[in-house]
């Protein structure tokens, strides 16, 4: 197999949640340019109605179904339906991620349904779909975590704490599943999305963060996304357990 045939994902099934915007759509539309079958999931029909348009216009199939990544059911309902309709998931890419403003602030600010519900989607949902995904076929998870999932961020505890989380429970999840499942994360800095657009919109906040990025911007969806292509293709097959950051530097220093 030559290197570029590596990252081939022809024949395979993957599921990206969180993918109706931002990085998550970027990473359905990118592994349905590598040859995949992509199934995106999000809460609102509405949105993932392009994101579907836009996998088949690529050449991939794919199924419209919402799904909440903190409801067992309903996120066994969309892995059932792929199973029925398309085949097993050989790839899952954990993205749903939340940064709610009532989560933000020193400690004594933090509002403690905040906490939870950032816990709940950005942990707990990405346990979730591991875990469903590990009783079928799966082959490599790839959970997208967090500049913030390898140093701390000031004001951004519950975020903090559940990006950690995730980049335990990658390594902990490659070394129960290994050799047969890869599990990777990727850990992005600042990207252009709406999640960071308050900080995009407020100079001062804006400079200040540019200025702890050695390369100087912020990144693009699509930069995060080919490596998550890479992480979930035969070209890392001799990786799992890894954090790879894609943050321009900032963890760096």
């Amino acid at each position: 197999m030559s290197v570029l045939d590596a990252f081939d994902c022809s024949g395979q099934v993957a599921v990206v949640t969180g993918a109706s915007r931002g990085i998550g759509r970027a990473i359905a539309l990118a592994l349905a340019e590598a040859g995949a079958d992509v199934v995106p999931a999000a809460r609102s029909e509405d949105a993932l109605e392009t994101v579907v348009e836009g996998i088949e216009e690529r050449g991939g199939d794919s199924l419209l179904q919402p799904m909440d990544v903190t409801s067992e059911g309903e996120v066994r309902a969309l892995f059932d339906r792929v199973d029925e309709e398309l085949e097993s998931p050989a790839v899952l890419v954990n993205n749903a991620g939340i940064n709610p403003d009532d989560a933000l602030g020193k400690p004594e600010a933090v509002e403690m349904d905040g906490y939870d519900r950032t816990l709940d989607v950005n942990l707990r949902g990405a346990f979730l779909c591991t875990k469903v995904a590990g009783e079928g076929s799966v082959e490599s998870v790839v959970n997208v975590a967090s500049v913030g999932g390898v140093v701390g961020l000031p004001r951004q505890h519950p975020y903090v704490a559940s990006k950690h989380g995730l980049v335990g429970l990658t390594k902990s999840a490659a070394l129960d599943w290994a050799p047969d499942v890869r599990v990777n994360a990727v850990a992005p800095g600042y990207v252009a999305t709406e999640l960071t657009k308050g900080a995009m919109e407020n100079e001062e906040l804006k400079e200040s963060l540019l200025s702890r990025t050695p390369l100087e911007r912020f990144a693009e969806p699509e930069e995060i996304a080919a490596p998550v292509v890479f992480l979930a293709s035969d070209a890392a097959s001799y990786v799992t357990g890894a954090c790879l950051s894609a943050d321009g530097g900032w963890s760096a220093q």
